[in-house]
């Protein structure tokens, strides 16, 4: 394999459940921008959520890419300029926005340095018999302010890369084909997490995004490998010439798969790369 690309989804694959690169999986990676392979985040954070990550590997040395919002936009790590990006328009999302006032959910909106929510003390799920404050792991991850909006959908006069609904697991499962049926051909939706439910704009996925800016640089699917873990890797798992699922992975995405490695807490990455390295 000609290998000149490395797709890395973040949380549960590149970052360990203490949300950190171990030492080998870190080493793995320099190594393999300094044989000049391209290494791509792709995420369903938002760029400022991924910048930490993006530098502790060196990638604004390497011009390395971040695709950002599940593939809604995408950055050159050196230049910094954005390549690619497609929002919703604000009628868009001012209808998802009013419409999700029928279910038990939080929404979630960003624009530059703040994050917008209806109640900022209304943020208490359980996951896995944990609580969890959804709204401040939310706004810590992608290092953003807070403020409150009594009508989010009033709020959005503005394009939106995405809107993040976070609930019950359980409930969500239950009720995600309604709450999507009405833009059903209009946007694109999908869990990113057992707890998010998230709308990009129509067509909008991570391959997709990878598919527009990677060709141009002479970067083909079949030279790519890729890792994920979730429902919203699925794109990438296929469009790379080697898609691999993480140890952890959701069994959608593991039958997939060309391969299945260990898991984040077990140097997955690594233990696949140091075969191509």
């Amino acid at each position: 394999m000609n290998l000149k690309a490395i797709i890395l989804d973040i949380d549960g694959t590149l970052v360990n459940s203490q949300k950190k690169i171990s030492e080998r999986t870190k080493k793995t990676l320099l190594d393999a921008q300094n044989k000049g392979i391209k290494l791509i985040l792709a995420s369903g954070r938002p760029i400022r959520g991924m910048l930490e990550v993006m530098h502790e590997l060196e990638m604004d040395k390497h011009h390395g890419l971040v695709v950002a919002y599940n593939g809604a936009s995408v950055m050159d790590c050196e230049s910094k300029e954005i390549v690619f990006n497609k929002a919703m328009t604000p009628q868009e999302a001012q209808s998802v926005l009013n419409h999700v006032k029928n279910f038990e959910v939080i929404p979630m909106v960003a624009k530059d340095d703040t994050m917008y929510v209806n109640n900022v003390y209304n943020g208490m799920l359980v996951y896995k018999n944990n609580p969890i404050n959804i709204i401040e792991y939310e706004s810590r991850g992608g290092h953003y302010l807070l403020c409150e909006k009594s009508d989010l959908a009033e709020f959005v006069d503005f394009p939106l890369n995405k809107i993040l609904l976070a609930g019950d697991p359980g409930y969500l499962k239950e009720n995600h084909m309604k709450i999507s049926e009405p833009f059903i051909g209009k946007l694109s939706s999908m869990f990113t997490a057992a707890f998010y439910y998230e709308f990009t704009a129509q067509g909008i996925d991570k391959a997709n995004a990878l598919n527009e800016i990677l060709v141009p640089m002479g970067i083909n699917p079949e030279d790519t490998i890729s890792f994920g873990d979730g429902q919203n890797d699925l794109s990438i798992i296929n469009f790379a010439g080697i898609g691999v699922a993480m140890g952890n992975a959701v069994d959608e995405l593991k039958r997939a798969a060309d391969e299945i490695t260990l898991s984040n807490d077990e140097d997955g990455i690594a233990h696949v790369l140091e075969r191509y390295l």
